[in-house]
């Protein structure tokens, strides 16, 4: 099927070695993100790339668009915040980690690895339908008890006032988009031409988890990120369709939005368990 994982005969050939600079590249995000080790990460970033380009000219072509990526984003801080100044900022941060790799591939390499498929003209499985039913259902039940018992809550700001509040759900919405753009259009498309779908799930999922850390999903949040990141790879691969994904991830995202809204402000939406 055209939209499943890249055949064998569509990926450049990339010698097993290549899955150690892809590996860096993911581990650097790690640092970057989750640690908070500038140095290192940034360190680890470039030793990763100069090791890709030691071992293939289309690996480090690639690995470079996700660094990029990367470093974009590790240039301000993404935790939460629904003041404007930081609102901006961290919005024009995110387009740029998405948009510089896309103008690379398509001006600078002449390609179009990087693609945005929404539209793919297959149609959603009885499974894939009931899954994105199951998906906010289980954000309702899960989510309110991980945020209240964990206090991670507190890693989002309290919002004061109707513009406050507005922000932040079109800042929910907007990150979750950006997610999909960049953790599965860009980062799984390129590694999964190279290395493994399962190995290229599991190294965006590192890029995707570290990330959602620095926004504030800590405590125990990567127990629930890291399945997450991980099914939106594979049903990436299974539906070839952006669409899908991101409508399973916006869903998600309402509940995250009520919850932290709920456990912000207990009372005002009695629709949880706790």
């Amino acid at each position: 099927m055209a939209t499943r994982a890249f055949a064998a005969a569509d990926r450049p050939a990339t010698p097993t070695i290549g899955l150690l600079p892809a590996a860096g590249v993911s581990l650097s995000a790690f640092l970057l993100f989750a640690l908070q080790l500038a140095g290192w990460g940034h360190g680890l970033l470039a030793l990763s790339l100069l090791g890709a380009w030691l071992v293939s000219r289309e690996l480090a072509k690639d690995l470079s668009l996700i660094g990029i990526g990367v470093a974009i984003v590790s240039s301000t801080s993404v935790k939460a915040d629904v003041g404007w100044g930081r609102f901006l900022t961290i919005g024009t941060v995110l387009l740029l980690a998405v948009t510089v790799p896309l103008l690379l591939d398509r001006l600078v390499y002449r390609r179009r690895a990087i693609r945005f498929p929404l539209l793919t003209g297959r149609r959603w499985t009885r499974l894939e339908k009931g899954y994105i039913v199951i998906v906010p259902v289980l954000g309702w039940l899960i989510l309110p008890f991980y945020f209240l018992t964990s206090g991670v809550y507190r890693n989002w700001p309290q919002l004061l006032d109707a513009g406050e509040l507005g922000r932040f759900f079109v800042g929910v919405n907007f990150v979750g988009t950006w997610d999909e753009l960049f953790f599965i259009c860009t980062c799984f498309a390129l590694l999964r031409r190279h290395v493994s779908v399962a190995w290229a799930n599991a190294l965006q999922a590192v890029i995707f988890v570290s990330f959602l850390w620095e926004l504030g999903y800590q405590a125990w949040g990567p127990l629930l990120t890291a399945p997450f990141a991980l099914l939106q790879g594979w049903l990436f691969t299974r539906t070839g369709s952006l669409l899908y994904v991101l409508v399973v991830h916006l869903l998600f995202d309402v509940v995250v939005f009520l919850a932290i809204v709920h456990a912000r402000n207990p009372g005002t939406l009695p629709i949880f368990l706790v």
